[in-house]
Order: C-alpha cells, then sequence, then structure tokens
C-alpha cells in the first residue's frame, strides 16, 4: 500500500509539479552529551557538525559548496555573524548570511520565509542551522571554568524578523519579566476556565507531558528519553523542584542541553539535478504567521489564543482540509500551558499525540532552535510514512508570536502557499490596563515563585470593575502557602496603590 501511495505522488509529481516547488532534502540532528564539559565544542562548531551530517542526510557529494545562504537562528551566545564561519567551515564562503532575532517561532518563519524565496526564484539552495550549549555552560558555571569563545566579527548580510515588545509597562513594573512567571499564570487560567480543581487539574496535565515523555522515548534525538510516570512529573521530589505554581522542574522547558541541528532546502528542479534521491525528499505545503497582541495586559484573557486561531484556520482553508487529520503533530511545548492553548485553539484533541519530539521538557528545549529539531523529526517520520503529513507549530515570547507549517513526502496539489494573518489578529480590541491601581479587584489568575526555601513571591494578574487589568504581588508566606493549596481565581482582593494586594 506504501508503495502504491509512493509510486502515485511521484508519477503526479512528474507530470505537474511546478519546478520551483520548495523541498526539504536533508536534515540533521545533532546531541553533545560529555560529562566533561572541557570535552565538547561550543555552538559555532556543533552548526559545523550539523550541516555536515545534513549534507550527508541528502545523499549528495559536494553540495554544502553550492549553498547559497546560509541562516543561523538567534542563540544565547554572543557571536556576532556566525553564519559566515559556518559557510567558510563547509567551503561556501561566497553564501549569504542570515540571522533572526531571539523567539522560538522564528525557526518556522523563517523557513515559510524561505520557501517562498525558493518558489519565486530568489534562492535555490538554503541551509538552516541553529546550535545552543545550555548543559556545558551549567557544567562549566558548576565546576568554576569557562568554556572557549570563538570570535566572529562582522554582520549579518541580511537581518530577518522583529524581535518586537514582549513584556509592557504593567507586566514590567510587577516584575514579570521570566517565562517561568507568565506561563504559569496561563496554567491557572486555563484550569479555572475548565472548571477544575486543582488536584484535576494537575492529574489531567501530568499525564499530558507523560504522554510527550512517552514520545521522546521513541526519539532517537532526544535528550531525555527515559520516559516518566505522571505521578513522577507532578510530584514534587529532589530532582523534580517546585518552580512556579502549579509546575515542578519536569513541566518546564529542558534548557540544558547541548543540541544542534539543520536543514537544507532546495527547489525540486535543483533536487534533481542535484541526484538527491526521492525518497529524501519532504514538501513544505503551506505555512502561515501572526501575533497576539504583544503586551499580555491588552489580551482578552489568559487562556486562549486568537492569533494561533486565526492561523490554524487560513491554514486550514488554504490546505483545504482539516488540522485534525494530520498524521503527525507537534505542538510548541515550552510548557503545558502553550500546548493546551494551541489544541485548542487548532481543534485537536489532547488525547491524540501532540509532540513528534517529546516535547522541550524531554526532547530537548534549545530554545530558539527547538522547532528545527521538531521540523527534522517531522522529515523523518514523513519519509518512514510516505503520504503522510505533518504539523509543526512553533511560538515565541508569552504566547505572542506563532507560525505554522503542514510538511508531507507527498507533492502538494498546489504551489507553497503562505498567509500572514496579522491584520485580522490587530483588528482585535485591545484590553485597558493600569499599573498602580489602588482599590478593589479580582484575580484573574496568578502564580507563586520558588526560591531556595520555599514559597518566595505571589503574581497576580486582575481584572477591575470597569474591565482594566492590572498586576499585583504578595509576599506574605501564608498567603503564599494558600495561593498553592486554594483556588485563589475569582478571589476579591484589595491593591494597596504601590502594587501589592491582601485577600
Amino acid at each position: 500500500m506504501i508503495r502504491a501511495v509512493q509510486y502515485a505522488a511521484f508519477a503526479r509529481e512528474a507530470q505537474s509539479l511546478n519546478p520551483r516547488t520548495p523541498v526539504i532534502i536533508g536534515v540533521a540532528q545533532y546531541l553533545q552529551k560529555l560529562d566533561d564539559a572541557r570535552e565538547g565544542v561550543e555552538p559555532l562548531q556543533m552548526m559545523v557538525i550539523a550541516a555536515e551530517e545534513c549534507a550527508k542526510d541528502a545523499g549528495v557529494a559536494g553540495i554544502l559548496p553550492q549553498i547559497q545562504s546560509v541562516r543561523v537562528i538567534k542563540g544565547v551566545w554572543r557571536y556576532d555573524n556566525p553564519a559566515r564561519f559556518v559557510a567558510d567551515a563547509i567551503g561556501a564562503p561566497r553564501a549569504e548570511t542570515v540571522g533572526t532575532p531571539f523567539g522560538g517561532n522564528t525557526v518556522q518563519s523563517l523557513l515559510n520565509h524561505s520557501a517562498l524565496q525558493i518558489l519565486a526564484g530568489d534562492r535555490d539552495l538554503v541551509l538552516m542551522t541553529g546550535a545552543e550549549n545550555g548543559h556545558s555552560q551549567a557544567r562549566a558555571r558548576k565546576g568554576g571554568f569557562k568554556l572557549p569563545v570563538t570570535i566572529c566579527p562582522g554582520s549579518y548580510d541580511v537581518e530577518f524578523g522583529d524581535l518586537g515588545p514582549m513584556a509592557g509597562e504593567a507586566e514590567m513594573a510587577r516584575g514579570m519579566r521570566a517565562a517561568t512567571a507568565m506561563y504559569p499564570v496561563f496554567e491557572n487560567a486555563i484550569r479555572y476556565s475548565r472548571g477544575e480543581s486543582i488536584e484535576d487539574h494537575m492529574r489531567r496535565v501530568s499525564e499530558l507531558w507523560s504522554r510527550f515523555s512517552a514520545v521522546a522515548e521513541g526519539n532517537p534525538s532526544a535528550w531525555l528519553p527515559a520516559q516518566k510516570t505522571a505521578e513522577q512529573i507532578r510530584t514534587p521530589s529532589a530532582s523534580n523542584r517546585p518552580v512556579s505554581f502549579p509546575y515542578p522542574k519536569l513541566m518546564n522547558s529542558n534548557n540544558a542541553v547541548d543540541m544542534s541541528a539543520a536543514l537544507l532546502i532546495t527547489s525540486v528542479e535543483r533536487a534533481r539535478a542535484l541526484g538527491v534521491p526521492k525518497s529524501k525528499w519532504v514538501f513544505p505545503w503551506a505555512g502561515t504567521d501572526g501575533h497576539d497582541h504583544y503586551f499580555v495586559s491588552e489580551r482578552e484573557n489568559l487562556h486562549s489564543s486568537p492569533a494561533i486561531r486565526l492561523s490554524g484556520l487560513r491554514l486550514a482553508e488554504m490546505l483545504g482540509e482539516d488540522l485534525a487529520g494530520m498524521d503527525h503533530v507537534d505542538i510548541y511545548s515550552c510548557f503545558p500551558s502553550a500546548v493546551q492553548v494551541g489544541a485548542r485553539e487548532l481543534g485537536l484533541s489532547e488525547e491524540r499525540p501532540l509532540t513528534v519530539t517529546g516535547g522541550l521538557t524531554f526532547g530537548g528545549g534549545p530554545l530558539n532552535n527547538y522547532v528545527m529539531h521538531s521540523i527534522a523529526r517531522t522529515v523523518e517520520l514523513c519519509r518512514d510514512q510516505p503520504g503522510t503529513k505533518g504539523l509543526v507549530t512553533a511560538n515565541g515570547g508569552y504566547l505572542t508570536k506563532h507560525a505554522l507549517g503542514v510538511y508531507s513526502s507527498e507533492a502538494p496539489a498546489a504551489d507553497f502557499q503562505h498567509a500572514d494573518v496579522q491584520g485580522q489578529v490587530d483588528s482585535l480590541p485591545r484590553r485597558k490596563w493600569t499599573v498602580d491601581h489602588a482599590g478593589g479587584a479580582t484575580i484573574e489568575s496568578y502564580t507563586v515563585l520558588y526560591g531556595a526555601n520555599g514559597p518566595s513571591i505571589g503574581h497576580a494578574a486582575c481584572l477591575l470593575d470597569d474591565g482594566r487589568r492590572t498586576w499585583a504581588n504578595n509576599e506574605d508566606h501564608s498567603v503564599l502557602a494558600a495561593m498553592v493549596s486554594e483556588e485563589f481565581c475569582g478571589r476579591p482582593v484589595t491593591i494597596d496603590g504601590a502594587g501589592n494586594f491582601s485577600v
């Protein structure tokens, strides 16, 4: 049956496929797991290794010097132009160099852009790569030594994308800058919107995360491939400390990884000319981009994402099919709240597999470059199961910036399609906010951050009677103890005008 599907797809491709159709011909993932960080290589070399492995995957000798554009996803490293280093190392010194801003959405957004350029004939052979060495950096800090860093001077030929403001005055005034503070606020808002108890909610979410762990066990490129039970995930322990209510460590993105990845994208006519086996071809069918209101304070609520919903609807419209029919799905998974919001907005059941890697906790979370790993894994699965389709979602900021893509080993019925839904999102109402409110309010959602000695501070998003949103904090230990054991969403509070609330 698989051979019949494959033959039909190739026959259709030979007859009618646009020769400029973009196609992924090579993928690679590299994991550096060393007890002694001094024996490893830095992200630059990890990118080069991934590029070389990507070329081997494509099955074409001498392909790397032919690359026209080297595109590097921004990392926490401080290289000025790592793309130039990679281009020189792979023998393509004349290649264009492209960099991106921070954001977990950037890989899919850049792939959407690259596919459009290839379709238009503006580019012909593109390498995307990225790497992080958070594991080695953590080992170095613990060991009291510094890792070598290569100087990469210069500027990119092209700066792709815009960082955009991730937090506004109201959030920053109360210290709401870290993802580990904001995403659990979304999580508690999800619980309250569903009418769940704290216990029932934690059970459901830990079971969701255990299913992600099970996928990691079957992923040869997962950082933590040993499956965890739901009870292990939700139960605090010496190795699973509470981080921010309701999340213990095993519900957070695992950034302490040394991981790199690479993708090779070209046109069908160039793939043919290079002699890339058709068994390696995986096509980007369509993609979308859009961002929710940048400031969380301006959003209608804290448990939904209009940008994901509109992106999904537009993607389904372009494809002419429901996204629930995708064979492989990877919902961006920095925290469980991101997965739940994404699945709900896209009409996907939480009971179905929602990751191909194991997610950023178990598959590994190399920060902005995670989605390159989820695309690479999707390509592998589409190759292994010809005719199947995969959906990949990407998320940057505080559930802010979104990019979606669909892939298949089967040739698309139409040229690659892309849509930007920003106009629709921008037309949606924006909630008003205030910073230093004095008086009554109602807690909309909240979290409690933990320190070395237990709960340290509580953050609350509050709604005023006139509909405005504000933020307030509490450091009273008796209140914090109640906040992690009782439902505080919906509770009336008094704010003192300096950003402190009392119950």
